[in-house]
């Protein structure tokens, strides 16, 4: 789909605002970017990285924000958030076989937390682990958790989706919660 030349509806407009109004916590740096043109007529994306012990990037992301004024019948609805998140894991969390479950709650429940009602939600998580051989061994094995996701959002104001996001970026990249002291 080709996105119009004509000014955006004012629902988009909205739900773009909800998005430039929340203010992430400092480990958390979001940055506007281009956003995909053919997955529906108007689009606007935020990518986000994690710092964590020094890590500058320990989880990453993108947010995709989606408008059809026509609506569309998979997302149930006019709006649809995609989302793609990766974070490094110890290679011991990577071989745990609950992971994948516990990584989808990670999203649900930072979304009910919020208060960021939604519904169609779907996604895969995917876990992976590498281990280096012949001339790039000597480097540690290394493992991460990658989470794809959609959802339609209830309502315009998506400050409270963007907030559940950055809770899913943190809890991904091991930050403990605001205010709340990291042990050695």
């Amino acid at each position: 789909m080709t996105p119009s030349t004509a000014s955006p509806p004012e629902s988009f407009a909205r739900a773009v605002t909800g998005l430039r109004a929340l203010r992430p916590r400092a480990e958390i740096r979001l940055d506007e970017i281009t956003a995909p043109q053919r997955l529906a007529p108007y689009a606007f994306a935020l990518t986000a990285n994690v710092e964590s012990q020094g890590d500058p990037e320990a989880a990453t992301g993108r947010l995709i924000l989606l408008h059809d004024p026509a609506g569309h019948d998979a997302w149930d609805g006019t709006l649809r958030l995609v989302t793609y998140v990766c974070a490094d894991l110890d290679p011991e969390a990577a071989a745990d076989p609950l992971l994948p479950t516990v990584a989808w709650s990670w999203l649900t429940d930072a979304l009910a937390a919020a208060g960021a009602e939604h519904h169609a939600a779907g996604g895969t998580v995917t876990q992976t682990s590498s281990t280096r051989f012949g001339d790039l061994a000597g480097e540690p094995a290394t493992a991460e958790v990658e989470l794809r996701a959609s959802w339609t959002p209830e309502g315009e104001d998506l400050s409270k989706h963007l907030g559940a996001w950055c809770e899913l970026l943190a809890t991904m990249a091991g930050l403990p919660p605001p205010g709340v002291a990291r042990i050695s």
